[in-house]
């Protein structure tokens, strides 16, 4: 398609939530546009003096963007030890700290919205011609300003059955609930989805008319750990045009895509690479974003530094129309104004600076994406050691689900879709083989939640599947692990220690 021909995003204004509606410029803020204006004289705004503001300059020994290896190495091998400094001075250059630690748009220092205008255009390729990137506090800040924009109490969001629980938590507040969507080895069910839709009774859901978001963590999803791909994104969109539903995109784990798991015995040395031969095989080997089929702006996508640099930067960016942009733009001069400058400053010198631009970016994506696949391996490898690990397909080989035994003529005990992306692995435990052959969902509640405390007591947390329970039932049976921060030697402790505590809860031998 080229760009004559891209369409410009439609008009949603009917989303907006009243209080979105209500919500005018801050007075301060609208001053902001003149203050780069050549020659003008400013008295108008409540600025402190940079002079005053106590630091001369930051900076920082940063990695180089190819500081890990793109095949499999030891984990936490280091290809280039080399250091780079990001260094961001008071005054002088695109970025500096009387820019970044004074007051300053929503939108975010330029270059750093240069920057991630420039990554979105190359990597998720929008389908329409108007989209607008900028800076937010994080994924979960930009979700409750969301809320505020897209709902009035009352009111109900389409989401996945288990789902992240602080996106619940700062929805329920408001009076609007998650509606549960089932999922499958591939994500949200996109047939589920329509059966919903056409199905609707507002008297059934309590006078609650039918959702118009949908809110998803389509890929390495938190708690599931499953990853949409191509056919079911296109296929969900499709939905949400024909019943008019905007999609929130909560991507944090976008770039930590991997290969599908190989059982150990099957690897072989081609299985065992780990990354593509340059940037553009790298990105063509992803999962695409919804915004490469969204035609008509109505993807509000969340990306986030969180999980690819350091969750403590509190740094992403929205993608989503004009028309949502200019409404967020709104709400976060009320509420957190612009993202932390310090996290503003060092970010945005590490990416345009000291890594050029997006190249560098990619190559250090491409490590971790290399790194994170050899935690999932080693995390995966070590049930297979402890259980029998028996394939079972439901479609491609990224939906192969993995069915847990003490030997191989034994009832299963428990179940997982290796994950193709993301930091979790999202345990579905054969409550059904225990021998007390629990057959309530209290009687299985309370045997899930029996069978947590052990694990506990035994020295291994795991989450506990309630939290992430968008329908609040009980005997679903499910824990999330995550295999994103412990080293090999203590998750082979952690293994140890599950299948101790699963193989005495059921006993010995699983039957």
């Amino acid at each position: 398609m080229s760009a004559a021909t891209v369409p410009k995003a439609l008009d949603h204004s009917h989303h907006l939530s009243d209080l979105a509606r209500a919500r005018e410029s801050s007075p301060l803020k609208s001053l902001i546009k003149y203050m780069g204006k050549p020659g003008i004289i400013s008295l108008g705004g409540g600025f402190p003096h940079p002079g005053y503001f106590p630091f001369e300059s930051i900076s920082a020994n940063v990695y180089a963007p190819d500081a890990f290896p793109l095949h499999n190495a030891p984990e936490g091998t280091r290809t280039n030890a080399s250091h780079g400094v990001a260094d961001v001075q008071k005054y002088g250059g695109d970025i500096n700290l009387a820019s970044a630690l004074q007051y300053t748009l929503a939108m975010g220092i330029a270059p750093l919205r240069t920057f991630i205008r420039d990554f979105t255009t190359r990597v998720f390729e929008p389908a329409y011609a108007d989209f607008v990137t900028y800076t937010h506090a994080g994924n979960t800040d930009a979700w409750s300003i969301i809320v505020d924009t897209l709902f009035n109490p009352g009111q109900g969001y389409f989401t996945e059955e288990f789902t992240y629980p602080s996106a619940q938590a700062t929805a329920v507040p408001h009076g609007v609930k998650p509606v549960p969507i089932k999922i499958d080895a591939q994500g949200l069910s996109a047939e589920d989805l329509r059966r919903v839709c056409e199905g609707w009774d507002e008297a059934a859901h309590g006078g609650m008319k039918r959702p118009h978001v949908l809110y998803t963590v389509p890929v390495g999803h938190n708690p599931c750990g499953t990853t949409m791909g191509a056919e079911r994104k296109k296929l969900i969109y499709d939905i949400c045009v024909e019943y008019d539903i905007i999609i929130v995109e909560d991507d944090p784990y976008y770039f930590l895509q991997q290969e599908p798991y190989v059982l150990p015995q099957h690897r072989t040395a081609s299985t065992s690479a780990t990354d593509a031969v340059d940037d553009e095989a790298f990105l063509s080997k992803l999962a695409p974003s919804f915004l490469k089929f969204d035609y008509q702006g109505r993807v509000i996508r969340l990306d986030s530094f969180s999980k690819t640099i350091a969750p403590g930067a509190r740094l992403g960016w929205y993608t989503c129309s004009p028309l949502f942009a200019e409404r967020f733009e709104r709400q976060a001069e009320t509420s957190t104004q612009n993202p932390n400058g310090f996290g503003q400053a060092l970010v945005g010198s590490l990416l345009t600076q000291q890594w050029k631009g997006v190249d560098g970016y990619l190559r250090w994506l491409r490590g971790l994406r290399a790194q994170y696949t050899i935690r999932r391996d080693f995390t995966i490898d070590a049930f297979a050691r402890t259980f029998v690990l028996t394939p079972r397909g439901e479609g491609d080989a990224t939906s192969t689900v993995l069915v847990a035994s003490s030997s191989k003529d034994s009832k299963p005990l428990f179940e997982f879709v290796p994950p193709v992306g993301g930091m979790f692995i999202w345990i579905k435990l054969h409550l059904s083989s225990h021998p007390a052959h629990p057959s309530t969902p209290t009687e299985i509640d309370e045997l899930e939640r029996s069978i947590w405390v052990d694990l506990a007591e035994n020295g291994l947390l795991v989450t506990p599947g309630w939290y992430f329970n968008a329908a609040a039932l009980k005997g679903q049976g499910h824990f999330r692990i995550a295999f994103s921060y412990s080293d090999e030697e203590e998750m082979v402790k952690a293994i140890a220690i599950f299948a101790r505590v699963i193989k005495s809860a059921f006993g010995d031998s699983g039957k």
